[in-house]
C-alpha cells in the first residue's frame, strides 16, 4: 500500500513539473534562437545584404516575442538562422 501510494505521489509530481518546464520552453527558444543568431554574426558579417536581412529578422522577432507571439518569434529565428547557415556553407552563395 505505501509503494503505491509513494508511486503514486512521484508520478503526480513528474507529471506537474513537466508540464510547468514546458510552459516556459517556447520563450526560452525564442530567447535561444536570438541568441544563436548573435553568436554566428562571423558567419553573415561579409555579406552586407545577408547581415540586413539578419538585422530586420532579429528586430521583427524582437517584437514579435514582446507582442506574446512566441510561435511567431520561433518561426522568425529559426528561418534565419537555417538562412545563415545554409550562406555559410556555401550552398547560396
Amino acid at each position: 500500500m505505501k509503494r503505491s501510494v509513494l508511486l503514486g505521489l512521484f508520478v503526480t509530481a513528474s507529471m506537474m513539473a513537466s508540464t510547468s518546464f514546458a510552459a516556459d520552453k517556447p520563450d526560452d527558444l525564442c530567447e535561444a534562437n536570438i541568441q544563436t543568431i548573435n553568436n554566428l554574426k562571423t558567419d553573415y558579417q561579409s555579406s552586407a545584404d545577408l547581415s540586413a536581412r539578419v538585422a530586420t529578422s532579429v528586430e521583427r522577432a524582437k517584437a514579435l516575442k514582446a507582442d506574446g507571439k512566441i510561435d511567431d518569434c520561433v518561426a522568425e529565428t529559426q528561418q534565419t538562422i537555417l538562412e545563415i547557415r545554409k550562406t555559410s556553407d556555401g550552398t547560396n552563395k
